[in-house]
């Protein structure tokens, strides 16, 4: 077995492989503010097979979310008691929504991926990695070339954790009504 095999095998139960350094790391990340940048990625495995490489451009940042059923604001007066903070569901992962406020953070960036690190109580962790569109180091990269085009893509939901959301992940029978988008396939009857 290779050395990736290993680090990945070691990332299957991390509370138990880990154990000291799990914890604090958990200690320290969580005086950290929300979204840091970082010299190398946590988990260097899953990092390189989502197209990390340890070049010019190419950047990996550190995202905290917090945990919790995403409520609706809460209603005061003239209302029924059972329509007090109903949950919210909403069509967006966690590793979306830290995906989108690297970029936000990295607004010259483009986001390449995410993956999950660590979670508590309060938080998850991701780390996406982040591209340069301008260095030519990136626009001379064959694996790159196809993001290039893409501006804003991780708004658009063309991320993994954006497409997958989305429910693009299957094809054929029971899947007629996600493509091109949900709100796509509303309109086309009314025109």
């Amino acid at each position: 077995m290779g050395i990736y095999k290993y680090i990945n095998k070691t990332w299957r139960k991390p509370k138990i492989n880990l154990g000291y350094v799990w914890q604090t790391r958990l200690i320290n990340w969580r005086k950290e503010p929300a979204v840091i940048k970082i010299e190398k990625p946590t988990r260097i495995d899953k990092a390189r097979m989502l197209g990390y490489k340890a070049k010019i451009g190419v950047i990996v940042a550190r995202v905290r979310v917090p945990r919790g059923g995403r409520m609706r604001i809460q209603i005061r007066a003239g209302r029924k008691s059972k329509k007090f903070r109903h949950r919210k569901i909403v069509g967006k992962s966690y590793q979306w929504v830290a995906e989108e406020r690297a970029n936000k953070f990295f607004r010259n960036l483009e986001v390449l991926n995410s993956y999950w690190v660590t979670e508590d109580a309060l938080h998850y962790w991701y780390e996406v990695i982040l591209i340069d569109p301008e260095k030519p180091e990136i626009q001379k990269d064959p694996k790159y070339k196809g993001i290039l085009t893409q501006r804003g893509r991780v708004f658009r939901g063309l991320t993994s954790a954006g497409t997958k959301s989305r429910g693009l992940g299957g094809k054929g029978k029971g899947y007629e009504k996600n493509r091109p988008s949900l709100r796509a396939h509303d309109r086309q009857g009314k025109n």
